[in-house]
């Protein structure tokens, strides 16, 4: 039987460890939480302005600098409906040809463990409820960020083949909407939880009476608190070796229009929330099925949704 209750610095301990995206809003926190782990990783961050990861040479040139025993590759093109809609090109060019230059290259390094951070974004736009890991090929993904869900999981497959070929110990993780602390505030780029909270706490301090929303309210969403993702993550690179996906979820749905209302309440905004039709929805529906992640690395998210609201609110305040 597997022991889960083991010492999880002697995993890291000892050990260099690649962490792409490390920067990030994910990989920031993913950082602090592994330093609380094992004060004796060598932990190496490759920033965007040094090494420009989507070039193969400087893949190359980050692996030799670090020569890493593991890496974690959550650095991504990503964005919100809006952005993904602008730029479907550049978001399905990027996210694959680093990932796939990435795990090459690590293989060809010998890298030991090879953990890939995927996205919900690859599910089709009509999975089953609760998605299942065992649905991620069975359709076409919703068609606003297609292409970026589709490079994604095409690491996937890159992963499985790897595996058979070369015994590369490649994982492969699914997180669903993170928020938190140092999100993407940005209206131009971020999602939805850090938007509606920018456009309640503006509002409530300028006394504006009313605020939008994109779409219609009717689509249901499940979010993850990122420092519960960081800790997932990390859990599941320590106990899981194996290629098929890993759904990290919450295991909640709140549709957007309660999540708004929500988000209105716990900033003190007490205006009207208008709803404009003209954009986009998105998927109709996301809840992911996690009964993998406690089975395979005895892993559940622990902080409630309103908890993290308000720990996120709190910190944008705080920071503006």
């Amino acid at each position: 039987m597997t022991d889960w209750h083991r010492d999880t610095a002697d995993y890291w301990n000892g050990k260099s460890v690649m962490v792409t995206g490390g920067a990030g809003f994910l990989g920031r926190h993913l950082v602090d939480e592994l330093q609380n782990r094992a004060e004796d990783a060598d932990i190496f961050v490759p920033r965007s302005d040094e090494y420009d990861l989507r070039e193969k040479q400087n893949i190359k040139v980050a692996l030799a600098d670090s020569n890493p025993d593991i890496v974690l590759h959550l650095a991504a093109t990503v964005g919100g409906i809006g952005a993904n809609r602008a730029n479907p090109g550049k978001y399905f060019y990027e996210n694959a040809i680093m990932g796939i230059e990435l795990m090459e290259q690590a293989r060809r390094h010998g890298v030991e463990k090879f953990t890939i951070l995927g996205t919900i974004c690859s599910y089709p736009k009509h999975t089953p409820i609760p998605f299942s890991e065992e649905n991620l090929f069975e359709g076409y993904p919703e068609e606003t960020n297609a292409p970026y869900g589709i490079a994604k999981k095409s690491l996937l497959t890159q992963s499985q083949a790897y595996r058979k070929q070369y015994d590369f110990n490649s994982i492969y993780l699914m997180p669903v909407n993170l928020y938190g602390p140092r999100d993407d505030f940005d209206l131009e780029t971020s999602h939805v939880i850090p938007a509606i909270i920018r456009k309640c706490v503006e509002a409530r301090m300028r006394g504006e009476d009313s605020i939008t929303a994109w779409g219609t309210g009717k689509p249901t969403r499940e979010f993850l608190y990122v420092k519960d993702a960081a800790d997932g993550i990390l859990t599941a690179t320590e106990r899981y070796n194996e290629s098929e996906p890993i759904n990290l979820g919450s295991g909640m749905e709140i549709s957007v229009q309660d999540l708004v209302e929500t988000i209105a309440d716990l900033t003190g905004y007490n205006g009207a929330i208008e709803w404009d039709t003209s954009k986009p929805d998105g998927q109709p529906r996301r809840k992911l099925d996690t009964k993998r992640a406690r089975q395979r690395i005895n892993w559940n998210s622990t902080t409630s949704f309103r908890q993290g609201l308000k720990r996120t609110i709190d910190w944008y305040e705080d920071n503006l």
